[in-house]
């Protein structure tokens, strides 16, 4: 690719995030943050799991996004009683009225869409909340003994909530490990909300216009997928994913900045696997473009740090006991590392 085709590349995608952003905030007020998060896992060609209390627009937000990317939306409302099939689809015996020959035909399910809405995913039980690994990381699923393709792009967005934890089934560890971000919704500031209760109980219906089609958004993938990372970014993702990892060997005093902190070894259980690693990296390359950047920086890799690694990491008792989350992990592994990845 040549160095013209770079700078229209880069500015081809900012112009659109802007757009999005544009788009978005005519219905959702404020949650910027949460929004680049979901714009970055979108054009990385990630999966995203947002995580906040009722009430905070969740909903709201995944289907604007939709509707702001002229993608087909769909939502599956997880329920205890939901089955596999009630997502990826179920074969059913038709006859054929002319000749009278019966066959099975298979009956897509509401997978089959651009932008999945897994509405409250943790309360269904884990066999049906499997029915979304394939899906999540193949691009297919398989029914009957046959795959079908899923329509691209596609893009998994599922929401749960934090403090209601009765009658829920906690996601299976490899289920979390196929979402690229764990993004925490938080509340909005007081003028925030102010805004979105004005709005809100007036007569007021925003409209959203479609800026990029599916074509445009795979294209926009690609150019995301070329973005360079000089080694040395490469190898602070790869630092900050490995030293998540209590029980990794120590290391020969020569090489010490490399040994695991002593707080990962007191309050974690797992760490991240290379999973991680790779999205930081992907992470970093979509936040970089978006901003109007060909290349990605370490500043980047500790701007999707958290939502990367804070499913990934696995606290122990003695963290539970003193209050210490996974964001405080990687906050304090960001200090330890340091700026250029030299402690």
């Amino acid at each position: 690719m040549s160095e013209h085709d770079d700078v229209q590349a880069v500015q081809e995608l900012n112009e659109a995030y802007r757009l999005i952003t544009e788009q978005l905030g005519r219905v959702i007020v404020g949650q910027h943050q949460v929004i680049e998060e979901l714009l970055v896992a979108l054009f990385a060609r990630g999966h995203c799991l947002l995580v906040g209390v009722p009430g905070l627009a969740k909903t709201l937000m995944i289907r604007t996004l939709a509707d702001a990317l002229a993608l087909e939306f769909r939502r599956i409302q997880f329920t205890p009683d939901l089955m596999p099939s009630d997502i990826t689809g179920t074969e059913v015996i038709q006859e054929d009225r002319q000749s009278g020959v019966r066959e099975f035909r298979f009956l897509k399910g509401p997978i089959f869409g651009n932008v999945i809405l897994a509405d409250e995913i943790n309360r269904t039980p884990p066999k049906t909340q499997a029915a979304l690994l394939e899906a999540m990381q193949e691009y297919q699923i398989t029914a009957g003994g046959r795959r079908h393709q899923l329509v691209q792009p596609f893009f998994v967005l599922a929401t749960q909530n934090p403090i209601e934890q009765e009658g829920t089934y906690p996601l299976p560890e490899a289920q979390l490990d196929r979402f690229m971000f764990n993004t925490f919704v938080d509340y909005p500031d007081e003028a925030e909300e102010f805004d979105i209760v004005r709005r809100t109980t007036a007569d007021i219906t925003a409209t959203v216009t479609p800026t990029l089609s599916g074509d445009q958004i795979l294209a926009l993938q690609k150019i995301v997928r070329r973005v360079p990372v000089a080694d040395h970014v490469v190898h602070y993702a790869l630092k900050l994913a490995r030293l998540t990892r209590p029980h990794m060997a120590a290391v020969p005093a020569a090489a010490k900045q490399n040994d695991v902190p002593q707080f990962v070894r007191e309050y974690v259980s797992w760490g991240a696997g290379p999973r991680a690693s790779q999205y930081l990296v992907l992470g970093a390359k979509a936040r970089a473009v978006l901003n109007g950047r060909f290349y990605a920086s370490t500043d980047d890799i500790r701007a999707v740090a958290y939502p990367v690694l804070r499913h990934r990491i696995m606290t122990n008792f003695n963290a539970e006991a003193e209050g210490i989350k996974p964001d405080e992990i990687v906050r304090r592994l960001i200090e330890t590392i340091g700026d250029d990845g030299v402690e």
